[in-house]
């Protein structure tokens, strides 16, 4: 990669950064000096300096609960599931990220064992960047340095989100708001495919129900119209504005 002109710095302009799309253009960083645009998977996917391209199969762990955090990751393509699980042996679902979401900054932090299992929920392939290499991004490319700020927020919203979502809201009204984000209807297309294919178990764990209960829910979403599912499921932006047993704005707002 050519080095920048003397004046300029690096703009990262993401193709989809988790939940909110987040573009540089116009940036602070943008209005105090001119640019030189450069597309985040192929700045990432770049060899050496602390980065290295993984393939993975599905079901193969990225790294275990326990073990040492060394390193940041960024999803090319796939889907990512971590989990933890309890003194007791109980295992809980925490999140399932796809293309264009990081996970494990929290070596970044000061965290010295991963907190959670990743697991490889599709066959797939991510970047994953060593943490002296991504702390030499943050420092000397100012403007990779602001996105990656933004999308910290954004997961933090997110699991603020996530915390009012299971103290006050039913399980149904969960459910829902799940299907919403994994198909990130509206943000897109009308109606698009789910993926990769969940099992009614993990859904139920991610929303802490049971099996029998999703598998009411989503009957009732089909019956209603909301989703349809033969082979793979899709989730139709109308599940947005159901009533399911509560305020429909809210749902909409989750979503």
């Amino acid at each position: 990669m050519e080095a920048p002109e003397k004046g300029k710095v690096l703009t990262i302009i993401p193709e989809r950064v988790g939940l909110m799309e987040i573009k540089s253009r116009g940036s602070r960083v943008e209005r105090r000096k001119a640019y030189l645009p450069i597309d985040l998977r192929a700045f990432l996917t770049e060899t050496g300096n602390g980065r290295t391209k993984v393939e993975f199969r599905k079901k193969q762990p990225v790294f275990s609960q326990g073990d040492p955090a060394d390193a940041v990751f960024f999803i090319l393509e796939g889907r990512i599931r971590l989990t933890v699980v309890s003194k007791q042996g109980k295992e809980a679902v925490i999140a399932t990220l796809g293309p264009g979401d990081f996970f494990g900054e929290g070596c970044l932090a000061g965290q010295r064992i991963r907190m959670a299992t990743a697991t490889a929920a599709t066959n797939g392939s991510l970047v994953r960047l060593e943490k002296n290499g991504i702390m030499s991004l943050l420092h000397n490319h100012p403007t990779f340095s602001e996105l990656f700020t933004a999308y910290l927020l954004s997961r933090n919203i997110r699991i603020e989100e996530d915390l009012v979502d299971h103290m006050f809201n039913s399980s149904e009204k969960r459910l829902a708001r799940i299907l919403l984000l994994l198909s990130r209807v509206g943000k897109e297309t009308e109606s698009e495919t789910v993926v990769p294919r969940i099992s009614q178990e993990t859904l139920a764990e991610m929303i802490g129900t049971t099996r029998a209960r999703v598998s009411s829910f989503m009957n009732k979403f089909r019956e209603m119209g909301f989703i349809e599912y033969n082979g793979e499921l899709r989730v139709h932006s109308s599940l947005s504005i159901s009533s399911c047993t509560t305020n429909s704005a809210d749902l909409r707002a989750f979503a």
